[in-house]
């Protein structure tokens, strides 16, 4: 009888969610933890802060920088086959989230011309874990980082884009997919939650799975 092949851990990994779902945290954990290489979403995009007071034109200027750095990190960074581990807080194809948000059509014609001339030389990750969380959950997470420009973002624009993500994720199908609500988590304070996840990323995740810590069902 042939034994079945042994587990052979994810060597690109994505940890994603909305604003403030704890994204950076538990994919800087994650690459300290395999000794992977890291990739950071662009945080410092020039047009976000105009973006927030809502001035024209300032959404898709914001969207473009976006796209763009993000691809340039994801190419750089994310060879195809490469030698070492990679965990990165970002997918490339979440850049449309935004886009279908904030663009009007106009723009978010020209925007998916550039997006499909960019997207086929994005390596795919092995594994992909979408943090979610309730709005007012994220809400309560942004006031209390007390970002400047963080502090802008409406109510009804968070709620909006974990909406969104919902939906994305509810049809993902790009790579293996985790599933994880972080609402009642917290992997910097209880050390438990983290110790749980990283026990189960240790066995295989095929198609969509979700992961729920003792205690919480």
């Amino acid at each position: 009888m042939q034994s079945a092949p042994a587990f052979r851990a994810p060597q690109y990994i994505v940890v994603e969610g909305p604003i403030r779902v704890g994204k950076s945290t538990l994919a800087g954990i994650l690459a300290e933890r395999t000794h992977a290489r890291r990739v950071f979403d662009v945080e410092d995009n020039p047009f976000l802060a105009d973006f927030y007071q809502e001035k024209p034109g300032a959404a898709f200027r914001a969207q473009m920088h976006f796209l763009y750095e993000r691809h340039c990190r994801l190419v750089e960074t994310c060879p195809e086959h490469g030698p070492a581990p990679v965990v990165g807080d970002f997918l490339f194809e979440k850049d449309k989230i935004f886009a279908y948000l904030n663009l009007d059509n106009e723009e978010l014609r020209l925007y998916e011309k550039y997006f499909d001339m960019l997207a086929p030389s994005v390596p795919t990750p092995d594994l992909t874990i979408y943090l979610q969380a309730k709005p007012e959950v994220l809400r309560r997470r942004v006031l209390k980082r007390d970002a400047s420009a963080e502090r802008q973002i409406s109510p009804e624009y968070i709620e909006a884009v974990a909406k969104a993500y919902e939906h994305f994720f509810f049809r993902y199908s790009g790579s293996n997919l985790l599933v994880v609500d972080t609402s009642e988590i917290d992997f910097v304070e209880h050390n438990e939650d983290l110790q749980e996840l990283l026990r189960r990323l240790r066995q295989p995740v095929k198609g969509t799975q979700y992961f729920l810590p003792l205690g919480q069902g």
